[in-house]
């Protein structure tokens, strides 16, 4: 893991497209900016892992009711449909059009 100390209103660097600004520090509590283009996606952790939650939730359930007619009921392979969208998360913003 890399560890980088910042100072209010200084910026981090991820690849040419995202940048991360110390927007404001309060206690122990920081407020990041996070300029990204719209298909780079960017949670909070617990939004994440929520989403990654459901997705598994739906693979399950798509397997579960199969997309088999017949045969042994089991996996049969192949390409998994695509999973719904991911819920909205809560308590963000997103500036971007």
């Amino acid at each position: 893991m890399l560890l980088l100390t910042r100072k209010l209103g200084e910026n981090i660097r991820i690849g040419d497209d995202v940048k991360i600004t110390i927007v404001e520090v309060k206690g122990n509590h920081v407020k990041l900016g996070i300029d990204a283009p719209p298909s780079v996606k960017v949670h909070r952790e617990e939004i994440y892992e929520r989403i990654q939650q459901e997705n598994r939730r739906a693979q399950a359930l798509q397997g579960g009711n199969g997309g088999t007619q017949g045969g042994s009921g089991g996996s049969q392979g192949g390409s998994v449909p695509s999973t719904p969208p991911p819920p909205k998360e809560e308590g963000s913003e997103d500036p971007r059009p």
